[in-house]
């Protein structure tokens, strides 16, 4: 069984506001085309012809990028738009229809009208029940009656279809238009079918529409991660702590510049992402790195974090050690680290404790710090 789908793609949107046609203005760093053909492909539809209108081919053609999708020309109606992208399609057993205003498609959705047209339905598409009180208003707003919401559903698209009754449907249907294709089958004579639809299916038609789309399709997590590092004290005369240097009468050995705090912290981001150590990132052993400033090692993890699409949002580091006092370093500490991660000042935070001159650390042997990251991640 061969499945195609049409994408009607040729109108100009001046509703929704923006200088560009709305279905390729970006939604959450993707035009919103692009949503459609992605959801199409991973449900294995073989064929997505998209009907794109007059000067959008370099648009088009930025919106898919590299994906296997083609353009026809659209017309002036959504029933011309179809008409030439069922002229473009080759031999198949499905067609589904959809709006490129609609982004918000799911491999679910997909499937499951794909299902019910191998089942025996001619034609079906999703709706959802009207919800809200019907009125239908005259000059100025004016209420002139109500609307009874019984038996009404809002459709949605994709709509699918045996390709043999929608083409059929076609050529009875002549030159004349129709709202949507479930209103060209139904003039042919063929019965449709619902299922139920899905409230991110919503089109985008009005100023604002973007936004609450992306409210609803922004499958965002939180991600947190912790670090531990600890360096001991020896010859020298000062310290680098979140990157600032402290005048001291020791020195942290370490074969970078032994900067604990940053090297809790990139541990941390590290293990928000799933991405192991800072040893398996700069080995020890590396001559490389002997001496190198963290600041590598702290931008090396934020390009990670980059690469795999989170943001890191908050950042916490605790200095654990008697001497030397953090207080007075603190601010430089907050504010070099949130220059290094490009982060608002207020949304890093560096502290300090002591541990009552216990341990290690109470006898200044040396130096601990612990950090949490927490990620943002899609």
């Amino acid at each position: 069984m061969k499945v195609s789908a049409i994408i009607v793609a040729a109108g100009v949107g001046s509703r929704a506001g923006g200088e560009l046609p709305k279905q390729y203005n970006r939604l959450l760093g993707k035009p919103v085309l692009r949503w459609s053909i992605e959801a199409f492909l991973g449900a294995d539809v073989e064929e997505v012809v998209v009907a794109i209108g007059l000067d959008q081919d370099d648009l088009f053609n930025t919106a898919i990028a590299s994906l296997p999708a083609r353009a026809v020309r659209g017309g002036a109606t959504r029933t011309e738009s179809v008409r030439a992208a069922l002229n473009a399609i080759s031999d198949t057993d499905v067609i589904l229809i959809h709006d490129a205003a609609r982004p918000g498609l799911s491999e679910t959705t997909i499937r499951a009208l794909i299902e019910a047209v191998c089942d025996g339905a001619p034609a079906v598409a999703p709706a959802l029940p009207a919800a809200d009180a019907l009125q239908r208003v005259g000059a100025d707003n004016v209420v002139v009656a109500e609307i009874s919401r019984e038996n009404l559903m809002r459709v949605q698209t994709p709509q699918a279809f045996n390709a043999a009754a929608l083409r059929a449907a076609y050529a009875a249907a002549g030159e004349a238009s129709f709202a949507d294709d479930l209103a060209v089958i139904r003039a042919y004579g063929a019965e449709t079918k619902l299922i139920a639809g899905d409230p991110r299916l919503m089109k985008i038609t009005y100023p604002g529409d973007l936004e609450m789309l992306a409210r609803l399709l922004d499958e965002r997590f939180v991600s947190v991660g912790n670090g531990i590092d600890a360096h001991r004290f020896g010859e020298g005369d000062h310290v680098t702590l979140c990157g600032v240097r402290i005048p001291h009468e020791k020195g942290l050995l370490g074969h970078s510049d032994a900067d604990a705090g940053w090297h809790a912290l990139v541990d941390a981001i590290l293990g928000a992402l799933g991405e192991g150590d800072i040893g398996a990132h700069f080995p020890p052993s590396d001559p490389q790195w002997k001496g190198a400033d963290s600041e590598k090692f702290l931008r090396h993890a934020l390009q990670l974090a980059d690469s795999a699409g989170a943001t890191i949002t908050h950042v916490d580091v605790t200095l654990v050690c008697e001497r030397p006092k953090i207080g007075p370093h603190r601010d430089a500490m907050r504010a070099r680290t949130a220059a290094v991660l490009d982060l608002p000042i207020e949304r890093v935070s560096v502290k300090a404790t002591t541990t009552e001159r216990m341990g290690f650390l109470g006898r200044e042997e040396g130096l601990a710090a612990y950090a949490t990251a927490t990620l943002l991640r899609r």
